[in-house]
């Protein structure tokens, strides 16, 4: 098991970006949540096996969505927590 925390910048508020990665993160089997930042950011926080989040984070880039656009997603890699069950979206 390993931990993310990723930001993703660009045209990722009031898009429904949050939704979508929940959507990339219950079909990875990714547990964690997603919320907006006060700095026009959306992070994301998710725990599973290494493969699981590499996939999880090439889904999250939203290439094929009509209203988002992800410019870059930076990633930050630890130990696992075990602390979530299931993944939500932060409002």
């Amino acid at each position: 098991m390993e931990r993310i925390t990723a930001l993703a910048r660009g045209r990722v508020q009031g898009v429904g970006y949050r939704a979508f990665v929940s959507d990339c993160a219950h079909a990875t089997g990714v547990h964690g949540y997603v919320r907006n930042l006060p700095d026009g950011t959306v992070e994301m926080v998710g725990e599973s096996s290494p493969a699981s989040l590499d996939e999880f984070i090439r889904l999250a880039h939203a290439r094929n969505a009509p209203f988002i656009r992800v410019e870059e997603i930076t990633v930050t890699r630890g130990p696992a927590t075990e602390e979530y069950h299931g993944f939500r979206a932060e409002w």
